[in-house]
């Protein structure tokens, strides 16, 4: 007997992004853990894993911020990733701005 053109995601032998897209969002719909997901719809585990972490709501995150610097007041600005803001003036004095980087660093605040 002939396989049905209209196969379900989960049934597919090849997979495209919106496949994988298809399948993260039922897993997160379902509130399941990926292995009890994956279990009930015969996928690998792994599989899905990989999936989630390049096209899951995680996968969404931006790395870059939109800065706005004022031209009178600071040459430019650094936003950390921990949210701490160092604005450096136009007579900024680079030997002091680089031990202030290393004394974040160390603290792990960057």
């Amino acid at each position: 007997m002939a396989r049905s053109p209209s196969l379900s995601p989960f049934d597919r032998p090849r997979w495209s992004i919106d496949v994988a897209r298809e399948v993260v969002a039922a897993l997160e719909r379902s509130g399941q853990s990926v292995s009890v997901f994956a279990a009930e719809h015969g996928l690998d585990p792994q599989r899905v894993y990989g999936w989630r972490r390049r096209v899951g709501a995680r996968a969404e995150r931006t790395t870059f911020r939109e800065l706005t610097v004022p031209t009178e007041s600071c040459v430019f600005e650094v936003m950390l990733t921990s949210g701490v803001r160092v604005r450096v003036p136009l007579d900024f004095d680079s030997e002091a701005l680089v031990r202030l980087f290393q004394a974040l660093t160390q603290a792990n605040v960057c």
